[in-house]
């Protein structure tokens, strides 16, 4: 290998970091922390159930990962102090930290949404991250180094139909984002967002499988597919890494086409 593509590999090298992934178990987060584990970084999992982090961290370990797992609710205050002291303890620092977990669970009507179902919304997909912000961003302060990536969508740039706690969560990610990257960027924080398009998830099968929605989707879509979840790890990676280290408050669309028309 050249000089030339050594330097430029090491862009990339996430070797010696600590990785945290929250809605680590299964979809995006799955592929993201597979994704920072190739790049050499040791990933802590996280998420509400054991059994998909457990067999997530089984299949990362198996092709040589340095991995391991915790449960927690990035809703509830106490899970995610837990998760912090959890990670400080064992691996004795966080490097980047991975703002994945979400739902979205109904597609409806907004007067036809229960204040309910709002806030379960909100609570996971914003209340959340900010939860972990604060609490793994200040072990990052401390520092005076570290990546925050928070897992946006489209939908935290343009509306989508019948899903208003849902953009409006995402809406309220990508001004915390921008926030937070201003408010730390003197201490050598970058916060980002990546705004991915309809992925190939569990949590959009159902508009995927719809026989009319899908084509809907997909003809907004220039690229006309919807995106896999390994086309987002290069994404991750890159700005996890010292590739992008003059980058913050900045949101990576990864939606094949459709914010640009």
């Amino acid at each position: 290998m050249s000089a030339l593509q050594e330097r430029m590999r090491s862009l990339f090298d996430l070797s010696g970091s600590v990785a945290v992934v929250t809605g680590g178990g299964r979809g995006i987060g799955r592929s993201l922390a597979a994704g920072l584990a190739g790049a050499g970084a040791e990933v802590v999992l996280c998420g509400r159930t054991p059994e998909p982090l457990a067999a997530t961290a089984d299949e990362l370990a198996a092709e040589g990962a340095r991995v391991w797992w915790k449960t927690a609710d990035v809703s509830r205050e106490e899970d995610v102090a837990a998760l912090a002291a959890a990670v400080l303890e064992r691996s004795g620092r966080v490097d980047v930290l991975v703002n994945n977990a979400g739902i979205n669970p109904i597609y409806r009507a907004a007067e036809e949404t229960s204040e309910m179902e709002w806030r379960s919304i909100i609570d996971i997909n914003l209340t959340g991250t900010f939860l972990c912000c604060r609490h793994f961003g200040t072990a990052m302060l401390a520092r005076q180094r570290g990546s925050i990536i928070n897992i946006s969508s489209i939908g935290g740039h343009v509306a989508l139909r019948k899903t208003l706690p849902y953009c409006a969560a995402k809406g309220g990610l990508e001004q915390l984002t921008k926030v937070l990257a201003v408010d730390w960027a003197p201490s050598g924080v970058r916060v980002n967002s990546i705004a991915p398009g309809f992925v190939e998830t569990e949590l959009t099968v159902r508009v995927r499988e719809h026989p009319k929605i899908s084509q809907r989707l997909l003809g907004q879509t220039p690229m006309g597919r919807f995106c896999g979840t390994d086309e987002l790890t290069g994404a991750a990676v890159f700005l996890a890494s010292a590739a992008s280290s003059y980058v913050t408050g900045h949101s990576l669309v990864v939606d094949g086409g459709w914010t640009a028309q």
